[in-house]
């Protein structure tokens, strides 16, 4: 890659804005700049988000379950485009050596080292339905790939009689350029000839579970199947490594049931992340209106499409346009209008200790990451982050010495690394 492809674009900002040294040079030279790192509360304690909502009737459950105070990081941020030329990168994940494994949505999964060198396509991945939404999803590395060099990634995959969710995993070569021994461990049923709300993300728990989030389709034929626990739409599953249910999950045994949900009444969820306590935080894409993260515990119900913040796109009210019911759950935090989600991430380095247990969101529709300050399971502030990019940030992650990492969703996506100078 040549060095145009690395840019050191090292402008740096203060308090979410941009220094008068910084400023001046935009105005000498069009060259490499990043434009800004944040965006600033008109006040103190202002939200972030100003627009009006979707859904002005409808009010929240609880105190800053929506529209937090914002806040600021103090100090100063930059961020480098590392590398880009990507096509449409879906997911991330960090490998030991510092080097990045990148998805791309077409069916690509790529190796790019942490100074911007992007690798050639790994042989070996099976074929994806790259239609609409689907393709080569999410991809993470196993619990033990320093011995045995297993990955794990999710795709659309073409199916007689259309596609589904599914989870497969094998083993990186030694010189990173192909997947041997693939064996898919998981496969979200019903098939559907569809091409939105896929899910997917994956991650695993302390104890060596894999969490998978899977779509409920959209189509109005078939997403109120996230009520019904016969289906694995729009729902949270549980497995082990090798594909195999753990008889500790709410519904093993149940008839009727899939067993290997975890929760249900999800979306369309892209993100999901762990704590080392084993809590399981997961984002989906609301309506318009109603972008939801959940605190998602075994076997209980989130709601939709019956209860849900937001309506539907023409403006009309989700089914009864109700935003709670008894036997689902509050989402612990929303955004009317939506950020459009995509991947997320707890925050834990030494880079930025202030950001220690926050939540970090790729927001695609609104083009930068949500830092969401959490306290007793409860958002009590929310930041905005490189909201100068301008571009959809797909998914976020962070690196060995806690620089947050992101990856954009454009035909010429880009990985990119935000960091203390």
């Amino acid at each position: 890659m040549t060095d145009a492809k690395v840019r050191s674009r090292r402008m740096t900002f203060h308090a979410g804005r941009l220094t008068a040294a910084a400023s001046l040079a935009v105005l000498m030279a069009a060259c490499n700049v990043t434009g800004t790192v944040g965006a600033s509360p008109a006040e103190p304690g202002d939200p972030v988000e100003t627009r009006p909502a979707n859904a002005p009737g409808q009010q929240p459950a609880f105190e800053n379950q929506t529209r937090a105070p914002g806040v600021v990081t103090q100090g100063q941020l930059s961020h480098t485009v590392v590398a880009d030329g990507l096509v449409r990168p879906w997911g991330m994940a960090l490998m030991p050596d510092g080097n990045w494994l990148v998805t791309e949505r077409p069916g690509r999964l790529r190796i790019i080292t942490a100074d911007g060198q992007v690798g050639e396509p790994i042989d070996g991945l099976p074929a994806v339905d790259a239609r609409g939404q689907g393709g080569l999803l999410d991809v993470v590395t196993g619990p033990d790939f320093a011995n045995d060099r297993l990955i794990y990634w999710s795709y659309a995959e073409p199916r007689n009689g259309g596609n589904g969710t599914t989870v497969a995993r094998g083993a990186l070569s030694a010189d990173g350029t192909r997947v041997e021994n693939v064996q898919v461990i998981f496969r979200a049923l019903p098939s559907y000839d569809g091409d939105k709300h896929f899910g997917s993300s994956l991650a695993f728990a302390p104890d060596g579970k894999l969490f998978i989030t899977v779509g409920e389709r959209s189509d109005a034929a078939v997403r109120n199947q996230a009520q019904d626990l016969g289906s694995h739409y729009g729902k949270t599953i549980r497995i082990n490594a090798d594909g195999t249910v753990p008889q500790d999950n709410p519904f093993v045994g149940r008839d009727g049931a899939r067993p290997e949900i975890w929760s249900w009444g999800h979306r369309n969820p892209q993100g999901i992340a762990i704590a080392e306590d084993g809590a399981v935080w997961s984002v989906e894409h609301g309506p318009r209106g109603g972008d939801e993260i959940n605190l998602t515990r075994p076997g209980l119900n989130y709601g939709w499409p019956e209860v849900t913040y937001g309506v539907e796109y023409r403006g009309a009210a989700v089914g009864e346009g109700i935003t709670a019911r008894e036997g689902t759950e509050q989402p612990v935090y929303y955004w009317d209008p939506v950020i459009a989600p995509g991947g997320m991430t707890l925050y834990d380095g030494a880079m930025f200790p202030g950001w220690q247990g926050n939540l970090l969101v790729a927001a695609l529709g609104q083009k930068h990451i949500a830092r969401l300050v959490i306290e007793d399971g409860r958002v009590v502030g929310e930041e905005r982050l490189l909201t100068g990019l301008g571009d959809r940030i797909r998914d976020v992650a962070v690196g060995p010495d806690g620089a947050v990492w992101a990856i954009t969703d454009e035909s010429n996506g880009k990985l990119v690394r935000l960091y203390r100078p």
